[in-house]
């Protein structure tokens, strides 16, 4: 009878952490490190969190192309140029849009790849 819990505690040890391996190890496709330390307002970043995409609407898309649009900005695919990548991005992860306006170019592409791939790439 011994035996049988003993065997049992040991079952359960062995399927436990298989259980949470996957989530320790599941990553962040949003999220975006930046190549060397972004340096805006006094804050040093490392890496943005772009994950509030999944959270935004066609709504949010509608405003950004009219936000665009009141600036002067016109486009024939606005979602693909960067001044949309930027306010999207803005929408996204609650930050200024000049936090993203001031960024390295390289790191400001990287940002609108992966917003691009988001309305695109996916699925």
């Amino acid at each position: 009878m011994e035996n049988l819990k003993d065997m049992k505690q040991q079952e359960t040890a062995v399927k436990e952490p298989i259980a949470e391996v996957p989530e320790e190890q599941e990553e962040n496709k949003y999220l975006i490190k930046f190549r060397k330390p972004f340096v805006w307002e006094d804050n040093t970043y490392t890496e943005i969190d772009l994950s509030g995409l999944e959270d935004m609407s066609a709504r949010d898309m509608i405003q950004v192309q009219r936000t665009m649009e009141r600036s002067g900005s016109i486009n024939v695919l606005p979602e693909m140029s960067l001044e949309y990548a930027c306010i999207f991005a803005s929408k996204a992860t609650k930050m200024p849009v000049e936090f993203f306006q001031a960024m390295p170019p390289k790191e400001a592409i990287k940002i609108k790849n992966k917003i691009t791939n988001f309305f695109y790439g996916e699925d």
